[in-house]
Protein backbone atom coordinates (compact mmCIF):
# COMPACT_ATOMS: atom_id res chain seq x y z
CA UNK A 1 0.00 0.00 0.00
CA UNK A 2 1.60 3.53 -1.20
CA UNK A 3 0.72 5.89 1.61
CA UNK A 4 3.60 8.32 0.95
CA UNK A 5 3.50 11.28 -1.19
CA UNK A 6 6.51 12.87 -3.16
CA UNK A 7 5.51 16.09 -4.74
CA UNK A 8 8.16 17.63 -7.83
CA UNK A 9 7.57 20.71 -10.10
CA UNK A 10 7.35 20.76 -13.42
CA UNK A 11 5.88 22.97 -15.99
CA UNK A 12 2.45 22.87 -17.74
CA UNK A 13 3.89 21.18 -20.52
CA UNK A 14 6.03 18.52 -18.96
CA UNK A 15 2.41 17.39 -17.05
CA UNK A 16 0.81 17.04 -20.02
CA UNK A 17 3.78 15.51 -21.67
CA UNK A 18 3.78 12.84 -18.70
CA UNK A 19 0.08 12.36 -18.58
CA UNK A 20 -0.15 11.64 -22.62
CA UNK A 21 2.57 9.26 -22.70
CA UNK A 22 1.36 7.40 -18.97
CA UNK A 23 -2.20 7.43 -21.01
CA UNK A 24 -0.37 5.94 -23.79
CA UNK A 25 1.32 3.44 -21.59
CA UNK A 26 -2.75 2.51 -20.08
CA UNK A 27 -1.23 3.38 -16.47
CA UNK A 28 -2.11 6.07 -14.23
CA UNK A 29 0.36 9.35 -13.78
CA UNK A 30 1.83 8.27 -10.73
CA UNK A 31 2.94 4.82 -11.74
CA UNK A 32 4.28 6.18 -15.00
CA UNK A 33 7.03 8.64 -12.61
CA UNK A 34 7.73 5.48 -10.66
CA UNK A 35 8.66 2.74 -13.40
CA UNK A 36 10.38 5.97 -14.94
CA UNK A 37 12.35 6.71 -11.53
CA UNK A 38 13.22 3.66 -11.35
CA UNK A 39 14.68 2.80 -15.00
CA UNK A 40 11.74 0.30 -15.46
CA UNK A 41 10.99 0.99 -18.96
CA UNK A 42 7.64 1.56 -20.26
CA UNK A 43 6.09 0.16 -23.25
CA UNK A 44 2.98 1.88 -25.15
CA UNK A 45 0.18 0.33 -26.34
CA UNK A 46 -0.29 -0.33 -29.66
CA UNK A 47 -2.94 1.74 -31.37
CA UNK A 48 -5.85 -0.20 -33.45
CA UNK A 49 -4.03 1.83 -36.58
CA UNK A 50 -0.65 0.88 -35.59
CA UNK A 51 -1.61 -3.11 -34.99
CA UNK A 52 -3.73 -3.02 -38.21
CA UNK A 53 -0.31 -2.12 -40.27
CA UNK A 54 1.23 -4.63 -37.98
CA UNK A 55 -1.18 -7.13 -39.18
CA UNK A 56 -0.16 -6.09 -42.96
CA UNK A 57 3.46 -6.07 -42.63
CA UNK A 58 2.98 -9.73 -41.58
CA UNK A 59 0.88 -10.60 -44.02
CA UNK A 60 3.02 -8.85 -46.83
CA UNK A 61 6.09 -10.91 -45.58
CA UNK A 62 3.98 -14.32 -45.66
CA UNK A 63 2.98 -13.76 -49.35
CA UNK A 64 6.20 -12.29 -50.39
CA UNK A 65 8.13 -15.35 -49.18
CA UNK A 66 5.59 -17.81 -50.64
CA UNK A 67 6.00 -15.83 -53.74
CA UNK A 68 10.18 -16.25 -53.81
CA UNK A 69 9.66 -19.99 -53.11
CA UNK A 70 7.25 -20.13 -56.35
CA UNK A 71 9.64 -18.47 -58.24
CA UNK A 72 12.87 -20.45 -56.85
CA UNK A 73 13.36 -22.60 -59.93
CA UNK A 74 12.25 -21.22 -62.97
CA UNK A 75 13.11 -17.46 -62.05
CA UNK A 76 16.44 -17.57 -59.50
CA UNK A 77 16.80 -13.62 -59.51
CA UNK A 78 13.41 -13.22 -59.37
CA UNK A 79 12.86 -14.98 -56.18
CA UNK A 80 15.92 -13.61 -54.46
CA UNK A 81 14.62 -10.35 -55.12
CA UNK A 82 10.93 -11.26 -53.81
CA UNK A 83 13.07 -12.83 -50.79
CA UNK A 84 14.88 -10.16 -50.14
CA UNK A 85 12.22 -7.51 -49.44
CA UNK A 86 10.65 -10.49 -47.07
CA UNK A 87 13.49 -9.89 -44.75
CA UNK A 88 13.69 -6.35 -45.18
CA UNK A 89 9.77 -6.22 -43.95
CA UNK A 90 10.91 -8.90 -41.25
CA UNK A 91 12.98 -6.49 -40.56
CA UNK A 92 11.29 -3.54 -39.96
CA UNK A 93 8.58 -6.06 -38.07
CA UNK A 94 11.43 -7.05 -35.97
CA UNK A 95 12.55 -3.10 -35.34
CA UNK A 96 8.60 -2.47 -34.44
CA UNK A 97 8.77 -4.60 -32.01
CA UNK A 98 11.68 -3.70 -30.13
CA UNK A 99 11.26 0.73 -30.75
CA UNK A 100 7.56 0.63 -28.81
CA UNK A 101 8.41 3.25 -25.69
Amino acid sequence: MKRTYIKFRCSIYEKKLLKKRAERAGISLSEYCRSSAFGNSVIERLTEEQLAHYRMLVKYKGNFTRIGNMFRKHNPKLANEVETLAAEIRKHLHNFKRTKK
